[in-house]
């Protein structure tokens, strides 16, 4: 594997260490205070800067992420609290998300709450909330290549209604700053059921600066609310506490060999502590087979200062306007649904 500047065997970095998680690998730990009591959490890191963490808890979404122990994340105010404290009604899905690189929004629902054949659905639907079964996280050697994998089953599932099953699998391996997601959604109930999905990724502070470049892989911007100005969707601000969120559609996205990527580039970013800065790329790639949608919440706020970056098979006005627009996936029992999307972190030096 490369690895510090050079390529080495398996034997000669075992003849080094102790135990390989000196360098990276795959731990497990758990909170033990506050409303994150409780909350089970998978450590991934790849030896070469990038590290994240995998809740289990939560729809294994992907929590803080950093490079060089610098975060590229963002974190929300409510911190990683228990799911067990979600409201589903309305917008109290708000005061218990938790932000971080990657929140799954679904699996039936996504968007603003609203009522949908006689059924109330919340903001952004369960998935966030929803606890994983057969959760696997392990490392293991592949002759000279160390891959790590987390992986597990999430469910929504209701008694008279629909019944739809996540498959997540997260890929990493040692000496890579990159991460490589696959989804599938299968109903595995008896009845057509309404299928929503949004990988809600979320990037900040100090990724998101004043002199931070962005690239999206569209042809066409369009505000979702009127009166936003769409000139300034590829510009970042200080944070200014009158700042109201911009949601942005991003059509006709061009994906050369059906891969769409999206660019987030800062010339300086901080290495740590006198270390200087180096320019540094974070790179959002996605299959646009069942992904063809780009939406763009941008948040410059103070306290609330976010970039998210979502690709999805829907519009974020809720599953009553996807339906009314004709533009609502339905799964027939039985039916399947494969997702795969992959980041990476590369620097000046790379």
């Amino acid at each position: 594997m490369q690895l510090y500047g050079r390529k080495w065997t398996r034997r000669q970095l075992e003849a080094r260490v102790g135990r390989l998680e000196q360098i990276g690998g795959v731990r497990r730990f758990r909170w033990i205070e506050g409303p994150e009591t409780g909350v089970e959490q998978i450590q991934v890191r790849t030896g070469a800067g990038l590290a994240y963490y995998v809740s289990p808890s939560r729809c294994l979404d992907i929590s803080l992420a950093e490079y060089g122990g610098v975060p590229i994340s963002w974190q929300s105010a409510n911190g990683d609290v228990h799911p067990a404290y979600y409201d589903t009604r309305e917008a109290e899905w708000l005061r218990t998300a938790v932000g971080g690189l990657l929140m799954t929004c679904g699996l039936s629902q996504v968007g603003s709450s609203c009522e949908d054949e006689g059924e109330a659905l919340g903001v952004h639907g369960r998935a966030h909330h929803l606890a994983a079964r057969q959760v696997v996280a392990e490392g293991r050697w592949e002759g000279d290549e160390y891959n790590m994998r987390v992986s597990g089953v999430i469910e929504e599932t209701s008694i008279f209604g629909s019944r739809l099953r996540l498959t997540r699998e997260i890929r990493s391996c040692l000496g890579e700053n990159r991460l490589a997601m696959k989804d599938m959604v299968e109903n595995i109930g008896f009845c057509s059921a309404p299928h929503m999905l949004l990988y809600h990724f979320n990037f900040g502070f100090p990724l998101l600066a004043e002199g931070t470049e962005f690239e999206f892989p569209s042809e066409c911007v369009v505000p979702r609310d009127e009166g936003t100005l769409v000139e300034d969707f590829d510009q970042w601000q200080a944070p200014d506490p009158a700042y109201k969120e911009r949601v942005y559609y991003h059509e006709d996205l061009v994906s050369p060999d059906g891969w769409a990527t999206a660019l987030i580039r800062n010339p300086r970013f901080p290495l740590g502590i006198g270390l200087g800065a180096c320019s540094l790329t974070v790179r959002l790639m996605w299959s646009t087979r069942w992904l063809p949608r780009l939406v763009e919440w941008k948040m410059s706020g103070a306290g609330v200062h976010v970039l998210g970056i979502e690709p999805a098979n829907c519009y974020v006005e809720g599953r009553a306007a996807e339906r009314s627009r004709g533009t609502l996936t339905i799964l027939e029992p039985g039916e399947t649904r494969t997702y795969e999307l992959a980041l990476s972190v590369e620097t000046c030096d790379e």
